[in-house]
């Protein structure tokens, strides 16, 4: 049985396009809110943690709702080509609303573009698992994530040469550009990918393989497991809270604080994106070989040093993009060992639950972080949010230095490609 990598790859231009959209989202919607509409960062986590709000209720939702719907092009394909056009439509609105400076407008249409999104997130993720036999799926999740890499550098470079240095900048052409890569990616997805066909054959192909492995269901853990199964959730949702709270206001930072002028952000951000993609890989070598909760630990260390290391920059210095790079690293060792963790934990009980208490504690940081960054920055200074970050890492730290179970080591895949399989 062999992964049909052209098809798999038609299949991430889905998710390419998600990528990109949530980084433009991430970058430049902080930069609109402050320069254009004078909104404290206070407000401007509220409003931006708002994707994270909507993802909480809206994913679940159209995730089952696509379950149960049948069309002549399949179950996820209508959600997909209809949440991607009306996301096109809003983007396009957005740039027109901050260059008429008319934020009921502005909000009207991020609202409109964030829901339009969440309606097709799920399904877009679903179609994979959809027409792609269980076994080579940890091969194909790798490569939809180095799609959504791809997605991201685009998007990082648009801002890297679009913003201008001096002067207002005009952000359609970076909403017109990663909105014709959403519908570019998504018509080539349409022409290539017969969904109904596909997961007809798969299902008829599988026949009785679809028999899922005996094992008890509903059952309850040990304390000695629960309890490390509660500082890992702890860990998480600490962990979440530093990173996403550099990432949510970096391009506000940038600009404000380092001094770095137009798009000069969106390249630290690639150098740190790059390197997370890198380490993918390693990083899951290195967790067959040591173990996941040690090279956990290391990351969280390189980690908080980097974010410790960062606060005291004052202005942009090449040192800088070292430390990024080191970001990237670790926060790869993170994010690619710490939910196959839970669902070690999660044997024997039933892991579909346990699973949404590990997104619970990941999207209720994200939600939080903003909001919380977003005070201190504005009450006392920029310089806040790296020792923020800082301390965050450290409870991670602690917390994760507690936890007893779910560290068995790592069998390493067949195909390197599997260690890109990834949140």
């Amino acid at each position: 049985m062999k992964l049909n990598y052209r098809r798999t790859f038609f299949i991430g231009l889905a998710f390419m396009s998600i990528s990109a959209f949530w980084n433009v989202y991430d970058s430049i919607i902080p930069l609109i809110l402050k320069h254009t509409f004078g909104i404290g960062d206070t407000l401007s986590g509220v409003i931006m943690a708002l994707d994270n709000i909507l993802a909480l209720f809206m994913l679940p939702l159209f995730g089952a709702l696509s379950d149960r719907v049948d069309t002549p092009i399949g179950k996820r394909m209508p959600f997909i080509l209809g949440g991607t056009a009306v996301a096109v439509a809003a983007m396009v609105v957005i740039p027109a609303a901050d260059n008429a400076v008319n934020l009921p407008l502005f909000i009207g249409s991020l609202l409109v573009a964030l829901v339009a999104m969440s309606t097709y997130r799920s399904p877009a993720v679903a179609l994979m698992p959809d027409v792609t036999p269980k076994p080579l799926r940890s091969q194909a999740n790798g490569i939809i994530n180095l799609m959504g890499a791809l997605g991201v550098i685009y998007s990082l470079a648009l801002i890297s040469v679009l913003v201008p240095k001096e002067g207002k900048p005009n952000y359609l052409p970076i909403f017109a550009c990663v909105g014709a890569l959403m519908v570019v990616a998504v018509v080539i997805l349409f022409l290539t990918v017969k969904e109904k066909k596909l997961a007809a054959a798969m299902r008829a192909h599988e026949g009785e393989e679809e028999v899922e492995e005996a094992q008890p269901q509903g059952g309850s853990m040990e304390p000695a497991v629960r309890r490390s199964f509660g500082l890992i959730l702890a860990s998480i949702f600490f962990w979440f809270f530093a990173y996403n709270a550099v990432t949510t206001a970096f391009s506000k930072y940038a600009q404000s604080y380092l001094g770095i002028a137009g798009g000069g952000f969106a390249n630290s951000l690639m150098l740190a994106t790059v390197a997370a993609v890198i380490a993918f890989i390693p990083a899951g070598l290195i967790a067959a070989r040591i173990g996941r909760k040690r090279t956990i630990m290391a990351g969280i260390t390189v980690l908080g040093l980097s974010f410790f290391a960062a606060s005291f920059f004052r202005a942009f210095s090449p040192l800088l993009n070292v430390l990024l790079v080191l970001i990237g690293f670790a926060w790869a060792a993170i994010n690619v060992n710490s939910y196959p963790m839970v669902v070690e934990m999660a044997k024997g009980a039933d892991i579909g639950k346990y699973t949404g208490y590990y997104y619970t504690a990941s999207m209720s940081a994200q939600i939080l972080t903003p909001i919380l960054s977003g005070y201190f920055m504005e009450r006392f200074g920029y310089g806040t949010l790296f020792p923020y970050a800082t301390v965050f890492m450290v409870l991670a730290f602690l917390t994760m230095s507690q936890v007893r179970h779910g560290d068995s080591k790592a069998v390493s895949p067949r195909s390197k490609l599997e260690l890109l399989d990834v949140d």
